[in-house]
């Protein structure tokens, strides 16, 4: 895909988010949406481990940035949390690149309006877009960021918590070096009468995770339990999550820094909810 488009880099993604949603039913995990959009531009390795100075995926960002004016603009639904989802505006339109830029435009145009005197955030230009994160995608990268913080130690005492809100029981660390990245070990009950042994890596890697890390993790596991999970603050590549469930041998869960931002929400481990209201202008159109 061509990157020399007119206007902010993210803008190339606007009709794949669309095209690779709409092959989906209309309707996707935002984790599953990104990783397609990534496999159907052909994102070489060298940009897929582009970082902002964040630390953050900068890739990875502007899928978020498309995604969010996508909203704006009425094409993906509002509010849903993990979740991306056509409208009908949408399911029905064919942008071409003239209307996407249109879009953003618009956009824009609509963010300028809604900006009074006193506020003072102002409109990102075209060059801020592609550094500075949605409110949503920032907070998930201020917790990543934190559990990056943390020691190696840390991390996997973290995960052990985690890991036992989950319903793993009698969950150890061991972090033995030369242990093949074996990093714990658990129980999980499937029933009353029968219980599976689960080994668990986790890893603060930067850049992503490949197939020869999950490769080298099912080598470790091999008959030394019937279930694996790899945590990481990081992401895995779409070959590392076909090698992790690929046929005959056994399957590994993996976690990656956005599942790991919706469990840690979902227990409430280390975060703390705010209620946040937004004007619907819908409601006072029927008042005009």
């Amino acid at each position: 895909m061509a990157k020399n488009i007119k206007g902010p880099q993210f803008l190339r993604f606007i009709r794949p988010v669309i095209d690779v949603l709409r092959t989906n039913g209309g309707s996707a995990k935002s984790s599953d949406v990104i990783d397609e959009v990534l496999e159907v531009c052909k994102i070489s390795d060298e940009e897929y481990n582009a970082k902002l100075k964040s630390g953050e995926s900068r890739v990875r960002n502007q899928i978020q940035w498309a995604r969010m004016y996508l909203v704006n603009a009425g094409y993906i639904n509002r509010g849903q949390r993990g979740q991306w989802t056509l409208t009908e505006k949408a399911l029905g339109s064919n942008l071409s690149e003239s209307d996407v830029f249109s879009l953003f435009r618009e956009v824009q145009d609509s963010f300028k309006e809604s900006t009074s005197s006193e506020t003072v955030e102002t409109v990102p230009t075209a060059e801020q877009l592609d550094e500075k994160p949605t409110e949503e995608y920032s907070f998930q990268s201020s917790l990543i960021r934190r559990l990056k913080d943390l020691s190696a130690s840390g991390f996997e005492k973290v995960c052990r918590r985690l890991l036992s809100e989950c319903g793993l029981e009698q969950v150890e660390v061991t972090g033995k070096s030369g242990d093949g990245g074996i990093d714990g070990h658990g129980l999980l009950e499937l029933n009353p009468l029968v219980r599976v042994r689960v080994i668990f890596q986790c890893k603060k890697y930067e850049k992503s995770v490949t197939p020869s890390h999950v490769r080298d993790f099912r080598g470790a596991m091999q008959g030394r339990a019937e279930k694996g999970i790899f945590i990481t603050t990081g992401y895995f590549t779409p070959d590392a999550k076909k090698e992790a469930v690929r046929d005959g041998v056994p399957a590994i869960e993996l976690v990656d820094g956005e599942k790991l931002v919706e469990l840690f929400q979902k227990y409430s481990l280390g975060v703390q909810s705010k209620t946040v209201y937004e004007i619907d202008p819908e409601f006072f159109k029927h008042y005009e």
